[in-house]
């Protein structure tokens, strides 16, 4: 490739490279991709709903810290929108990546419309590029908070995936997120992607009053033929208001989700039998729900019965190169 391109953003610079959005300086770019391109935002709070559709962008926030560079929006499933349908999941985002090779570093992505008893799903981050890499970013939200695409083949209710993807060929993904924050309530990580997580914080957050499940951190939509859903390696999961065991690690969206969790270090709002079957019988016997904490061989004795114990030998199966080796492997 050729020499890459550098753009700006800033609220209060000005120059010929430089933008005061992320979407002009988005748009600025050449669509053929045929120059990678590095977009350096300048700390501030960036309110706009944004689509990078070209490969080879790096969004990447100059604070020191990942929270001194914002990129959020607003919308939310409950929006009435102007025919008097409601927005839907999928149309919901605030950052939707779609392209492949896509990098995003050191800033924060986030839906700011509320709590989910009240907004219903609102996504901070669509992903749906091959590649994807989100190196030291936090990511906020409430329900539905990250979307790992590609959707699944079929809806199970009418019009539940109008969005930007709907019709779009599933195409699979990989996506790396390392050294990130994560917070949300209800299945707020979400989709077929095959995923790695690295050294991530989890964070539930208290949903609905004293209802007895406040959360599910996941729910995976695995396509069958896919060896690989989602992977948390050396991740802690946390919440500072949930009660105890009153969040689960995860539940089926499609029957052969799978999840798997290696020496990650998991608070005391995760329910005992760490997974739910939402209340699928027959995904039972489908999904792959795994767990490695060391040579403890009876650790979570009350894990529930579809959720594997994983050896040492097992857990090696689960690496970052086998994980993200190819899309659909």
């Amino acid at each position: 490739m050729e020499n890459e391109i550098i753009l700006h953003v800033s609220k209060a610079k000005t120059g010929n490279d430089c933008f005061p959005s992320v979407t002009q300086a988005l748009q600025s770019l050449p669509q053929d991709g045929s120059k990678p391109a590095t977009i350096a935002i300048d700390p501030g709070i960036y309110h706009e709903k944004i689509t990078v559709n070209r490969p080879f962008v790096t969004l990447a926030g100059c604070g020191a810290q990942a929270s001194d560079t914002v990129l959020t929006y607003d919308d939310y499933a409950n929006r009435i929108m102007e025919d008097g349908s409601k927005m839907g999941t999928f149309r919901s985002y605030s950052l939707l990546v779609d392209a492949p090779d896509v990098t995003l570093r050191n800033l924060t992505v986030e839906n700011a419309s509320g709590d989910s008893p009240t907004h219903g799903q609102a996504i901070a981050l669509y992903a749906d590029g091959d590649r994807l890499t989100v190196d030291s970013c936090r990511i906020l939200g409430h329900q539905d908070t990250l979307f790992t695409g590609p959707l699944p083949e079929k809806e199970m209710v009418k019009g539940g995936f109008i969005g930007p993807k709907e019709f779009s060929p599933r195409l699979k993904t990989r996506q790396y997120y390392k050294n990130c924050y994560l917070c949300g309530d209800v299945d707020f990580i979400f989709g077929g992607a095959a995923v790695w997580f690295e050294s991530c914080t989890i964070e539930s957050l208290r949903r609905d009053g004293e209802h007895p499940v406040q959360g599910y951190v996941t729910a995976a939509s695995t396509p069958k033929d896919q060896d690989y859903g989602y992977v948390f390696f050396q991740c802690r999961l946390i919440s500072k208001d949930c009660p105890p065991a009153s969040v689960y690690l995860g539940r089926p969206w499609r029957d052969y989700a799978k999840t798997v969790l290696i020496d990650c270090a998991i608070g005391p709002h995760i329910h005992p039998a760490l997974f739910h079957d939402w209340n699928k019988e027959a995904a039972r016997k489908t999904v792959f729900y795994g767990i490695y904490a060391g040579e403890e061989k009876e650790a979570f004795p009350e894990r529930a019965d579809f959720v594997q114990l994983l050896t040492k030998e097992q857990a090696s199966a689960f690496s970052l190169e086998k994980t993200l080796a190819k899309a659909g492997g």
